[in-house]
């Protein structure tokens, strides 16, 4: 899609920049989201998840804003999230560069739990509520506005239309990405109007989405709204030689070297056709995924995190040759660099206009390579059964920007202080 075309479609004037961030932080009615309900990788042991979890097994109230990577990535799920594409209305790269400023200024501020002005007046203590800010920047903020054309990372690009997509150009793409999560809800919407007031003139939402996860019932991993469980398994991000090859932009990946230290994001706004899938019977839904609805174990295992069989189901006898987990990740030593880390929320948007439920998933995805990954799993889940009942709607493709380092870096620094 092009810019002009984007601006006409879905952005208000810059007159109207601050108006429209402050409707978008009250509210916007959610996207929906998607790719496949979950690229599947090798099962992840319990101490590896656990990771950055207190001894009790929770989230610290507050996780660090400063390090190498951006919190937000590998960081345990915390409860509720809001997604935001974002043009930027910096006129040229000083601006740009005071926007990232402020925004690097704030959310060290509010990560770091104290309050915002809103909230200022209430007799409670403040708590950082194990908040995370993580930015990126689309394939859009390298034209010609801040002379960063020839410092785009090598894949990054507007999200393709895939076979089975239907992507709305409202919910689609922006200039930046912004994920919030925390253990609350409304810190999701104090943190947008904080950034709303500090970045006034400089930003102008262009979609927004706030999701949550269910939670685990009676435990294990959590279940989307068409009933199965999701995300059970995922790359070890207690490896650093894992993540140093699914994760993390590395010297010998050849992109520039200011993205040292980032990761590609991969924003999908799903919409399940509930009414639909709620006719299926159990059993057709299963094959359909290729797992037990109620253990959320391989056709061919007992547990959820049993590994599929698949070698010694050749034919697909147990466990289909077009079920999703199948497709996902066919287990080979040829499809494993094909893996990458979900990390997805939940969404629903009440009824639309025909009165149906719209309810689907933020799917969140974050890789090295989203070519080598995400787009390679997607192709091979064209035309899949579960297609026939989900159905992407928005998002994009987005750079993670590297960590802020400490008190005196800031976000994009290496990117627009070397320029």
């Amino acid at each position: 899609m092009r810019r002009d075309q984007a601006d006409d479609e879905c952005a208000p004037t810059r007159d109207e920049g601050r108006r429209g961030f402050l409707k978008c932080a009250a509210g916007m009615a959610g996207a929906a989201a998607a790719v496949g309900l979950g690229g599947e990788a090798a099962a992840v042991p319990a101490s590896r998840t656990a990771a950055g979890l207190r001894a009790d097994g929770q989230l610290p109230d507050q996780v660090p804003f400063h390090g190498r990577y951006q919190s937000g990535i590998v960081t345990p799920q915390q409860l509720f999230a809001g997604f935001v594409g974002f043009d930027v209305l910096a006129e040229n790269r000083e601006g740009l560069t005071e926007l990232f400023q402020r925004l690097t200024k704030r959310s060290r501020i509010l990560t770091a739990g104290v309050k915002p002005q809103d909230e200022q007046v209430a007799k409670e203590a403040p708590t950082p509520d194990s908040l995370t800010i993580t930015l990126g920047v689309g394939a859009s903020l390298f034209d010609d506005r801040f002379g960063l054309s020839g410092h785009k990372p090598r894949h990054l690009k507007a999200m393709p239309a895939f076979p089975d997509d239907r992507l709305e150009p409202p919910r689609c793409h922006g200039d930046l990405s912004l994920q919030i999560c925390a253990q609350h809800p409304d810190a999701i919407v104090h943190v947008l109007r904080d950034l709303a007031r500090e970045t006034e003139g400089l930003l102008r939402p262009r979609w927004r989405t706030d999701a949550f996860l269910n939670p685990s019932r009676p435990s294990g991993s959590p279940r989307t709204f068409i009933g199965f469980k999701d995300g059970i398994v995922n790359p070890d991000t207690g490896s650093a030689r894992e993540m140093d090859r699914l994760m993390w932009v590395t010297p010998p990946c050849g992109e520039p070297e200011w993205a040292l230290g980032g990761s590609y994001q991969v924003l999908r706004l799903i919409r399940f056709h509930i009414e639909k899938w709620d006719k299926l019977p159990v059993d057709r839904q299963e094959r359909i995924f290729g797992r037990r609805k109620a253990s959320g174990a391989p056709l061919d295992g007992e547990h959820e995190t049993d590994s599929p069989r698949f070698r010694d189901d050749p034919h697909g006898t147990k466990i289909p040759l077009n079920s999703h987990i199948r497709l996902a990740n066919p287990r080979t030593e040829k499809t494993d660099d094909s893996r990458f880390l979900r990390r997805s929320y939940n969404y629903d948007a009440g009824f639309d206009r025909s009165g149906k439920m719209d309810l689907g998933l933020v799917f969140c995805g974050y890789q090295q390579n989203p070519e080598r990954q995400f787009a390679t799993v997607q192709r091979r889940l064209q035309h899949e059964p579960l297609s026939e009942f989900v159905t992407p709607l928005g998002g994009g493709y987005f750079f993670i920007l590297p960590g802020v380092r400490d008190a005196d870096d800031w976000f994009g620094s290496r990117l627009l202080e070397k320029v």
